[in-house]
């Protein structure tokens, strides 16, 4: 049997394949998809207490496998292939289970990009990640941010087709080759049916097994609705996909316009799935992370489960990422609504165990909250000797995906283009863009592309491009960027840019904060005397220059790489305190664009990825400030260079590494003034053009706690 709700459910029981997953005792009837008879009427019973684990994974970004495709080698931190391990340990603990998805599944890893771009699914199949899904016998799920990234065609083929929104064929799609379990999502709107792209929520009829209170078995009906959320953000992230298809409400108000439409259709439990997270620093409508406000403000939710920040929560460490009043972790409840999050990637499984009363009379199920626990499993763990552990692999979810697995690593390993030189980041620090100005060359075309067709009120702006040498030296003298002349793979092209999660973002910037963004960049150096006779370290880096104790890393030495831009950088002037005015703030000197002194008031666009657009402003401009991000794109800046490589086809240091904005300004010293990089390269040094660099000490075996593995190299400022 079933359930359909009128205006909801009933709007897509052709769309969606709900195929039956039955869980332990529990026996699926879902909202539009079922046709099972219907459970048997509840016997006689007036007292009687069952136990219900509500078990979440959120935000896998196709980590189907433990495995990390560029770098070709396993990677047991992340996979649904051990959260699988978890899943199978709970409901043996667990009988009485549910298993629900709370989005961003479909892309993340080079696995879902293959399906989606390199060989395009084909509607007769169905996702790989769906099919590793379907060996564990999902429930619910709800629409993640990231499901939307490769368009409404894709989203429609995968979900089984149907979808009823401008620009989709609803024919293209097979039920059978759909999830498997049913996608809710109450606040995504199609413009075309003024109607939930989605069904809103499904109503999940079960069979629990109960203990009356003589302590005799019992089967007891129970009805459970979910309600599906997710981010609003969707329209800014991928608006060129959206645009005019689409329309978001509120997750809070969305909650409590469905929350009592569910109970009245006799609903024991509600849960939500909310594809966000939560901040309690104030409600406004559309934000991004209304957690925190819908359990305050919308009775009537017995749980909800997060995601979309990849935090953990409940965290009973020393330091948990949620500290606000109604966020309790002991408990692990939310404004007293159990609730959980449990990481990213396959990292770790939430459950939520359910003590649960039967009121015979009513024949309705209440929580009993006192009794109500909730935890995260991590597939990780410590040994005795202190060593990282991790839970064996899941057989049935490697095998799902072995086909693409195999098909992706050998894309991976094939060739998009070529180059004339070698891009490395050894020298990054002293002025060689050779690893950088390819990367910037790509987010600076992205953009520009996105804010002619899509921003127009921005297209007088210029549009540059900042990146920084993400692999510096840090972990080692192999910790660098280096892609080697000749044929360049796919996996050699993702070596230039070391995150893969993150994305583009574009903030509108000024001529006075891009000065200040160079000068907090600048502190990548310690400052120099020119008296000293003594030797002196360049870099601000406990393993590439300093002492440990106040590093700034390299992933945070952002460069532009621009024949309009030209800078200096004075390392004899004190580092920038961007909230000290009177403390440093002029080491870059001679800032000019197109040959000109930099304008204050002049505005920019500039290409930048999320980490820095959304956390490094109050470094860059001042506590208590933020960037103005103009456009928050849902793809990887790693994507977005491998693309550009692609197009190329063949990359020359002419045209593709040999535009470096700045230099030192300078100024002759005393002393030495040294730093450390990859051994034996001073070649690579001389054929960028770093004329002024020359070998110190092969190595630097006892030097600043130096193990041999670094070479020392010298730098003349006066040259």
């Amino acid at each position: 049997m079933s359930h359909h709700v009128p205006g909801s459910c009933d709007l897509h029981r052709h769309r969606l394949p709900f195929l039956l997953a039955l869980s332990a005792t529990l026996a699926l009837s879902a909202c539009g998809g079922s046709d099972d008879a219907a459970p048997a009427p509840a016997p006689v019973v007036q007292n009687a207490t069952a136990q219900l684990a509500l078990l979440e994974t959120t935000d896998l970004h196709y980590y189907a496998r433990s495995f990390n495709y560029y770098s070709d080698k396993e990677d047991k931190a992340v996979g649904l292939e051990r959260t699988a391990t978890l899943i199978h340990k709970a409901r043996a603990e667990f009988p009485n289970n549910l298993l629900v998805d709370n989005g961003d599944t479909v892309q993340g890893t080079v696995l879902g990009t293959y399906e989606a771009h390199v060989a395009p699914l084909p509607a007769t199949q169905q996702l790989s990640m769906y099919k590793a899904m379907a060996t564990l016998k999902y429930d619910a799920g709800v629409l993640g941010n990231h499901e939307f990234n490769f368009g409404l065609p894709f989203l429609s083929q995968i979900l089984g087709g149907g979808l009823d929104v401008a620009g989709v064929d609803p024919a293209i799609g097979s039920k059978d080759k759909g999830p498997g379990f049913p996608i809710v999502t109450a606040n995504v709107i199609s413009l075309k049916s003024n109607k939930p792209l989605v069904d809103p929520y499904v109503i999940l009829e079960r069979q629990l097994a109960a203990t009356q209170a003589d302590g005799t078995a019992v089967s007891l009906p129970i009805r459970i609705g979910v309600i599906g959320i997710t981010t609003p953000g969707i329209l800014n992230w991928d608006k060129d996909k959206l645009d005019g298809k689409v329309s978001t409400q509120d997750g809070r108000d969305t909650a409590a316009k469905y929350v009592p439409e569910v109970r009245a259709k006799g609903a024991d439990l509600v849960f939500v799935l909310l594809h966000g997270g939560m901040s309690a620093s104030g409600y406004f409508p559309q934000m991004e992370n209304p957690g925190y406000y819908i359990t305050k403000e919308v009775p009537g939710i017995d749980g909800i489960v997060m995601g979309h920040e990849h935090n953990t929560f409940p965290d009973r460490g020393t330091s948990p990422a949620y500290r606000f009043d109604g966020a309790d972790n002991a408990k692990g409840t939310v404004n007293g609504v159990p609730a959980v999050m449990a990481s990213s990637w396959g990292k770790a499984l939430g459950v939520i165990n359910y003590a649960l009363k039967w009121d015979g009379t009513a024949k309705k199920w209440s929580v009993d909250t006192a009794k109500t626990d909730v935890q995260v499993r991590t597939t990780d763990s410590k040994d005795a000797a202190g060593k990282t552990v991790y839970v064996d692999s899941d057989p049935a979810v490697v095998a799902a995906v072995d086909e693409l697995h195999n098909k992706t690593r050998a894309y991976v390993a094939s060739p998009i283009g070529t180059s004339d030189f070698r891009l490395s980041s050894m020298f990054a620090d002293v002025g060689n863009v050779g690893a950088l100005q390819i990367v910037n060359q790509a987010q600076q075309a992205y953009v520009a592309d996105y804010v002619r067709a899509s921003l127009p009120q921005y297209a007088g702006l210029p549009v540059l491009s900042v990146t920084a040498p993400f692999k510096a030296g840090f972990s080692g003298s192999t910790d660098f960027t280096d892609v080697a002349a000749g044929t360049m793979t796919v996996s050699a092209a993702a070596d230039l840019y070391l995150y893969d999660n993150n994305t583009i973002h574009a903030v509108k910037v000024n001529g006075a904060q891009i000065k200040q963004w160079l000068e907090n960049a600048a502190n990548r150096f310690n400052q120099i005397d020119p008296a000293k006779t003594e030797d002196q370290w360049l870099i601000n880096d406990s393993k590439t220059g300093i002492q440990p104790g106040a590093s700034f890393p390299g992933y945070n030495f952002d460069v532009f790489t621009s024949p309009d831009i030209s800078y200096e950088i004075d390392v004899t002037q004190p580092k920038y305190n961007v909230n000290n005015p009177a403390q440093g703030g002029e080491r870059i000197r001679n800032l000019r664009y197109k040959g000109l002194p930099m304008d204050n008031a002049k505005e920019f666009i500039v290409a930048t990825n999320n980490y820095r657009a959304n956390s490094s402003a109050p470094f860059i401009l001042g506590t208590g400030k933020a960037f103005d991000i103009v456009w928050a794109s849902p793809d990887a800046n790693r994507e977005v260079v491998l693309n550009y490589v692609k197009a190329q086809k063949n990359i020359t240091r002419a045209s593709n590494g040999a535009t470096s904005s700045w230099r030192f300004t300078k100024v002759p010293t005393a002393g030495k003034v040294l730093f450390k990089s990859a051994p034996n390269e001073l070649g690579l040094a001389q054929a960028a053009g770093l004329a002024n660099i020359s070998v110190d000490r092969a190595d630097d075996t006892g030097v600043n706690g130096g193990t041999g593995s670094y070479g020392i190299y010298r730098i003349a400022l006066d040259q």
